[in-house]
């Protein structure tokens, strides 16, 4: 309830600065590799539907990327474009901390790709994790692979005070921009 207000002045923002809706939503991969759609604000261009080699191109936001909006960019940098994934988290589709879901032609991807990549999906999946604090935002495979590392230690050392750590880095991420595109 406390959040309603800026939820609903940051769609209106959206709406204004760009043609779309204001939500995002996209198919991810989710626990115990089941899919389910999570919710964003929406921070780039509305893009027609495209073929699944495409649709695996698009879903990797790259540095500098056109598609960005101007309201995106703040939104991105900020993390303010994470928040509406408070309501995957009340559901119960997601945690707080976790691995990051993927787009589903990414995980498709990456599991062919990538040894023991499916076993990342054996906790919920995180609004925020310990591979975004120590990595951010990657789009090259071998940076995945480093990223499936990060992961894999999170769910190995999962514990209240490493959720902590993640948290207070979190809060750097945000005010610095870390990782961001």
């Amino acid at each position: 309830p406390i959040l309603a207000l800026p939820l609903l002045l940051i769609a209106a923002w959206i709406r204004l600065d760009s043609k779309g809706p204001a939500l995002f939503i996209q198919e991810r991969m989710g626990y115990r590799h089941k899919p389910f759609k999570v919710l964003k604000f929406r921070t780039m261009e509305v893009r027609p539907a495209c073929s699944e080699a495409e649709a695996q191109r698009d879903a990797i936001t790259q540095a500098h990327d056109t598609r960005i909006t101007r309201a995106g960019r703040f939104l991105r940098r900020s993390r303010i474009d994470e928040l509406p994934q408070l309501w995957n988290v009340l559901i119960g589709e997601m945690s707080l901390i976790g691995p990051r879901p993927e787009a589903i032609q990414l995980a498709n991807w990456y599991e062919r790709e990538l040894p023991f990549y499916v076993y990342r999906h054996i906790v919920r999946p995180g609004i925020t994790g310990w591979a975004q604090v120590n990595q951010g935002h990657v789009a090259e495979l071998d940076d995945v692979h480093i990223k499936l590392h990060y992961d894999f230690y999170y769910i190995k050392h999962f514990s209240a005070w490493l959720d902590l750590l993640i948290t207070m880095r979190t809060i750097g991420t945000i005010l610095t921009g870390f990782g961001s595109r």
